[in-house]
């Protein structure tokens, strides 16, 4: 047996931690699940595209690692536990080549599911163009989600980790460039830690959340669109890296931390008597959190420079129908 099949037993069945709210899980039409009483259930998917989201030629533990932690971020957004997760792969064969790349693939998908103690409940494989397909699902208490619409007028703006590494990574590995920072920068696209424990940490804290997978700008204007709210930031608070700092100063342009993706940080706000509860979420979940502007009214969202100038239309990002 040398077929699909074969591939679901070797790769699949048994590859991540067995949860006892899964009555029946792989091998049958459906995955059949129990959840707890009380929590309502948040489900996100992500696709990742040969050529498009990753190369040919990447590393498949870190991709295993990645396809699973950006669907984490989006949980980790709404303030939910992990649970299950489905995986769907379109590989161009079975040969034992691509065996091999299954194999190291699977080992950083299911390390990064162990230590959420999620179980792989099903998916599909087909034979066809790379692609991966990941869907999870988590529990979240009603009454105490975070959604990007909770945003209100006076709220302070938060950010999490640093702004802007996975943008320059993905620059400095286009253009074929050396930086003495490479391997961390290169770790923090490929490898990126979903902030599930921060998620957790600020239920009943925070009033909107986002992570930021698509840029700083784009991500905070999906928050201010569907809150009907606008934003102001200060430049001189964003956190930033040596490297991206360095490339800020040298060249006088915001566009790595403003719009360069990837970087699934947390962004949310909260009203400004949540510091002391916020600063306590940040050490719980051993996260660093900076405050970086003011949701206000209006629709506008804008920069403050170190200089005074004001920047505007500031919510540009990464969008796969636009080239931006």
């Amino acid at each position: 047996m040398k077929g699909e099949f074969d591939l679901i037993k070797r790769y699949f069945a048994q590859s991540t931690h067995q949860r006892n709210d899964v009555a029946l899980g792989i091998g049958d039409d459906c995955a059949l699940l129990q959840p707890p009483p009380d929590q309502q259930i948040a489900t996100s998917i992500d696709t990742l595209v040969c050529g498009r989201h990753f190369l040919v030629d990447v590393d498949p533990t870190s991709l295993g690692h990645k396809a699973l932690a950006v669907n984490l971020s989006d949980l980790a957004a709404m303030g939910a536990e992990p649970a299950w997760v489905m995986l769907s792969l379109t590989l161009p064969d079975a040969d034992q080549g691509w065996r091999r790349w299954l194999q190291a693939f699977m080992a950083g998908f299911s390390a990064l599911a162990q230590q959420y103690q999620m179980q792989l409940i099903g998916g599909d494989t087909t034979r066809g163009p790379l692609s991966i397909t990941v869907q999870v699902q988590g529990f979240a208490p009603p009454d105490q989600t975070m959604r990007r619409g909770a945003a209100k007028v006076g709220d302070h703006i938060y950010v999490s980790g640093t702004l802007g590494d996975a943008g320059l990574a993905l620059e400095l590995q286009q253009q074929s460039q050396s930086h003495p920072q490479a391997d961390i920068l290169r770790k923090r696209l490929d490898l990126p830690i979903p902030r599930v424990e921060l998620g957790l940490a600020l239920r009943g804290i925070a009033h909107a959340a986002i992570d930021i997978s698509d840029g700083l700008g784009a991500d905070l204007g999906h928050i201010c669109v569907a809150s009907g709210v606008g934003a102001q930031l200060q430049a001189t608070a964003l956190p930033l890296s040596t490297a991206v700092a360095e490339q800020v100063s040298t060249h006088a342009d915001w566009r790595l931390p403003l719009n360069a993706g990837d970087d699934y940080e947390l962004l949310f706000t909260a009203l400004p008597n949540q510091a002391a509860a916020i600063a306590q979420a940040a050490s719980q979940s051993a996260t660093p959190i900076k405050c970086i502007g003011e949701i206000q009214s209006g629709q506008e969202l804008s920069l403050t420079l170190p200089d005074g100038r004001t920047l505007t239309d500031i919510n540009q990002g990464y969008d796969h129908f636009n080239d931006v």
